[in-house]
């Protein structure tokens, strides 16, 4: 076994104290294997410091809407599940912008919509009879229909 060499490493509480991820959720994503840790002499959980960096990228990928799992499955794309290099972070950061852009059009739609009708059906309002006459909404599925994606028939 190669010795660890613990003035490398960091404490959970420095991790979540530099990466501003709270202690618990760095143990569940090191229960779902998104990181590693490795045990000091006196078997506290400890970090390597590149770890820092694998972090960020985990919360870069959530922020631009990525689920864990799509964040794992990235992350054990790379060789020997290492840790992101720029080089890497590039590559996987255009392979979202596709994504990003989705979501960014459906946020314009949102924005543009939230003075209509939202389609849920209630008939509440004087505007549901020009929107949603006969509740065509309903035929649609459940929810806000209109803010879901679905068109009013014109």
């Amino acid at each position: 076994m190669i010795p660890i060499d613990e003035n490398k490493l960091i404490s959970i509480g420095e991790l979540a104290r530099r990466s501003g991820i709270a202690a618990s959720a760095l143990r569940f994503y090191e229960s779902r294997g998104l990181i590693v840790s490795v045990r000091s002499s006196s078997q506290r959980r400890q970090f390597h410091r590149e770890v820092l960096r694998r972090v960020a990228f985990i919360k870069a990928a959530q922020t631009a809407g990525l689920t864990l799992e799509e964040i794992e499955n990235t992350l054990a794309s790379l060789p020997d599940q290492r840790t992101p290099t720029k080089q890497d972070w590039e590559k996987l950061s255009r392979s979202w912008q596709s994504l990003v852009e989705q979501r960014i059009n459906a946020l314009v739609a949102l924005r543009d919509q939230l003075t209509s009708c939202i389609g849920c059906g209630c008939l509440s309002l004087k505007v549901c009879a020009l929107y949603n006459p006969q509740d065509i909404a309903s035929n649609k599925g459940a929810g806000p229909r209109y803010l879901m994606g679905d068109r009013p028939r014109k």
